[in-house]
């Protein structure tokens, strides 16, 4: 199976730009889409503005010292780098690739291919 292909989209000039909650998670907008940034561990990574469980808003969680974004309403927890589910409820956090570059802050989001939707 061949790798997903990913569009790249500059959410940002650089990391001073990102309005960062008080549990330090961002939410930028891409394709009208809203997605959630947070850093761990010096690396940044995306993930689902909602929670997969009960639509909780993942910028009002936090990541904890383990990497797992918590969501503020049940407390699920999801890995930040794969948005498996860790506290065993089953549920999986869609998670986006981010890259800090020269010229910026882009977020990957996969190609919209032959039926256009992601």
């Amino acid at each position: 199976m061949a790798a997903q292909q990913l569009n790249w989209h500059k959410v940002a000039e650089g990391e001073a730009e990102l309005i960062l909650s008080e549990t330090k998670i961002a939410v930028v907008e891409v394709k009208g889409k809203k997605i959630c940034l947070g850093k761990y561990q010096e690396e940044w990574f995306g993930f689902a503005y909602k929670c997969p469980h009960a639509s909780g808003i993942m910028q009002d969680g936090y990541i904890d010292a383990l990497g797992n974004i918590v969501c503020p309403l049940h407390r699920y927890k999801f890995s930040v780098k794969n948005g498996r589910n860790t506290s065993g409820e089953g549920y999986f956090l869609k998670t986006y690739p981010v890259q800090l570059r020269e010229d910026g802050m882009f977020v990957g989001l996969p190609d919209a291919g032959l039926f256009g939707s992601w």
